[in-house]
């Protein structure tokens, strides 16, 4: 009885992790996604924008305010740099 209780539980336990970890990807991928929205809204290559802001919102959890400039209230996204030496996030 007892094999067929921790199965059980265990069964539970994963299926509850997953359900919470599927909503939490969710809201940060429509936080990200309305933020950078915000963020590349005058840039003149706006898919190119949105793709970059998206990546280093995912792995900082912030953007800058604005459209432009900012970059202080968030340093991961300040700092990330790209293969050449260049700023990675707009």
């Amino acid at each position: 009885m007892k094999p067929i209780l921790s199965t059980f539980v265990l069964l539970a336990l994963v299926l509850l992790s997953s359900s919470l970890l599927h909503t939490t990807m969710a809201a940060d991928s429509s936080f990200c996604d309305s933020k950078c929205a915000v963020r590349c809204s005058k840039a003149g290559r706006q898919d190119r924008c949105l793709k970059y802001c998206g990546i280093c919102c995912r792995a900082c959890n912030c953007v800058p305010s604005g459209t432009y400039g900012n970059k202080d209230e968030c340093p991961c996204y300040r700092d990330k740099k790209n293969s050449k030496g260049g700023p990675k996030c707009p």
